[in-house]
């Protein structure tokens, strides 16, 4: 039988909805750590992410509410858990929201919640607030809201319609997988339909062409493969037409018993790092041309944990190095391990005025050039 616990007022029900907000990782994967979500000075979780159309900002991000009737089994906030349960009101969230942003702390909002009453309910709070914002307030910045399984196309139309971006977490490659995180949950009905949907609308099929569309994999909580992953993820990406697929890894310790990354937890720090991987593979898949099948996995259908993908994968074709700085072309130099896009952008504009001689003609010295010197010759 549940506790009762007394009821908190706006200022407490602030405090534990953004806290709660804190196991949604997504966003939060960087190399550099002033990238990294944070605690704002009095407690709220201020996330500084890059924006599926380019670009950055930083977000307030809450729930609306953390009461579910949901059994996500890698989720703090499933329904058997016996945690304090509150809800924001459209109107608090949005003068909360515009008490931040007046103060210039964050420029965008990401709005969330739990199920409760119908995934319907729960997303109506969700867009009054954007309606809120967008109508009574004219904010016209960043607004993401997240689409709640189950919701029905007249709730994604409306979402859609209100949002600079929208998304629905796939959670797991497939309907195998998804069967480990939920028992109440359709992985065709309440996921699959959803997304291809709102594909639609964010395509102008429907709806406003301007809106976005992201989704999120729990990683490590069950015993999916990377390469799974990162199948499903080319699919979204080539069908879908997706902006973004985030990664978010399971934090040991919060759910289920029988849940699979429970049963057989990978380290910590293991299951950060292969956040990272895949965040270094969607990098190569979206932006340096890598094709699914391009990708170096292991016997195992996992990424390296020990060193990036296109390390290894440059590693396993010697065939295509030394590449000639002087005169290979943009996209031989960017699968070249240890360059960017901002240095191969400095090569070829050097290399226009001069011929280039040697690393130091690159850029200064470090571990990324050092990394790069052993695949290119002048």
């Amino acid at each position: 039988m549940a506790v009762l616990h007394s009821v908190p007022d706006g200022v407490e029900k602030l405090k534990i909805l953004s806290a709660d907000a804190q196991y949604d990782l997504a966003c939060a994967c960087s190399s550099r750590g002033e990238e990294h979500r944070k605690r704002s000075a009095d407690g709220r979780w201020i996330y500084p992410v890059a924006l599926p159309y380019g670009g950055t900002t930083y977000l307030f991000k809450t729930l609306v509410s953390n009461a579910c009737a949901n059994d996500c089994r890698y989720c703090p906030l499933r329904e058997e858990r016996d945690i304090r349960r509150c809800a924001l009101s459209p109107d608090e969230t949005a003068r909360i929201f515009m008490e931040y942003l007046r103060a210039g702390k964050v420029s965008g909002l990401f709005l969330s919640s739990g199920v409760a009453g119908g995934a319907d309910a729960s997303m109506e709070r969700l867009v009054a607030a954007a309606r809120i914002l967008r109508k009574r307030e004219k904010f016209r910045g960043y607004i993401h809201l997240k689409v709640l399984p189950g919701a029905s196309e007249d709730a994604m139309r409306e979402a859609a319609s209100l949002a600079s971006a929208v998304s629905i977490n796939i959670e797991a490659p497939g309907e195998k997988h998804f069967r480990a995180l939920s028992s109440k949950k359709n992985f065709l009905r309440d996921v699959v339909r959803p997304l291809k949907f709102i594909s639609e609308l964010a395509q102008g099929g429907c709806g406003p062409e301007r809106v976005k569309q992201t989704t999120q994999f729990v990683v490590g909580a069950s015993n999916e493969t990377d390469a799974e992953i990162i199948r499903y993820a080319w699919g979204l990406y080539k069908r879908l037409n997706l902006q973004r697929v985030y990664f978010s890894a399971y934090q040991n310790g919060l759910g289920s018993p029988e849940l699979p990354g429970e049963r057989a937890p990978a380290p910590g720090n293991d299951l950060l790092t292969r956040e990272h991987r895949l965040y270094q593979t969607d990098w190569l898949i979206r932006k340096y041309g890598f094709s699914e099948d391009e990708i170096p996995f292991g016997a195992d259908g996992n990424l390296s944990l020990e060193a990036d993908p296109k390390e290894i994968w440059a590693k396993r074709h010697p065939e295509c190095f030394p590449v000639n700085v002087n005169t290979a072309s943009r996209e031989e130099l960017l699968r070249v391990p240890g360059l960017g896009f901002v240095t191969v952008k400095r090569v070829i504009e050097a290399r226009a005025a001069r011929r280039l001689r040697s690393m130091t003609d690159i850029g200064r010295a470090g571990a990324r050039l050092q990394k790069a010197a052993g695949y290119l010759t002048f």
